[in-house]
């Protein structure tokens, strides 16, 4: 073999490893981009199932206090307005505060934005259950139903943001369900 086959070979050998090293680096660096971002994708979906329980919670709170004071039709229990029911809808808005800086610095701008609009919502809930004067002509079946608007398109957003596919249900369902007869129809939950 002459210098010129022995050239040769030792320059397949180092564009060979040259290759090897080049592909090993590709599949290791896409690996880590993709762990990295099912880490990422696991605390979203943890700050937006918080987040969206604690609003939830919230409103229901609010819901059974505009029962007890006569403004919300039936479908909770009443909570009566007392100085401790509303402190301790302070303290769970305090977590929910918390929850949604999460979702702010772990959320796409869409998804957040959606969560300021719902926020706004939950707030116009508590100041109706409140008493405070407020703009809205609505009353508290309006803010109600605008609430549950606000919710169901942060979770789609939170749902879009995650890559999760399909609809929350396949179809619509009516409510009330049939069961429930000719009892009053209360809001939706």
């Amino acid at each position: 073999m002459g210098l010129t086959g022995q050239l040769a070979a030792l320059l397949g050998v180092a564009l060979g490893a040259v290759l090897s090293t080049a592909a090993t680096m590709i599949v290791e660096r896409t690996r880590w981009r993709r762990e990295v971002s099912v880490r990422w994708d696991e605390r979203r979906l943890g700050a937006y199932a918080e987040y969206a329980h604690a609003v939830k919670e919230l409103a229901h709170r609010y819901r059974r206090i505009a029962v007890a004071k006569g403004i919300a039709a039936s479908g909770a229990a009443p909570l009566e307005p007392t100085a401790e029911a509303f402190a301790e809808a302070a303290e769970a808005e305090v977590r929910r505060s918390a929850l949604a800086e999460t979702v702010w610095l772990l959320g796409d701008s869409r998804t957040n934005t959606a969560a300021v609009r719902l926020n706004h919502c939950l707030w116009h809930l508590e100041w109706l259950a409140r008493g405070l004067p407020t703009r809205e002509q609505g009353g508290w079946d309006q803010a109600y139903e605008d609430f549950r608007q606000a919710r169901q398109r942060f979770l789609e957003l939170a749902r879009a943001g995650l890559g999760v596919q399909g609809a929350r249900v396949a179809e619509a369902v009516p409510w009330p369900p049939s069961w429930r007869g000719d009892l009053p129809q209360g809001p939706r939950p």
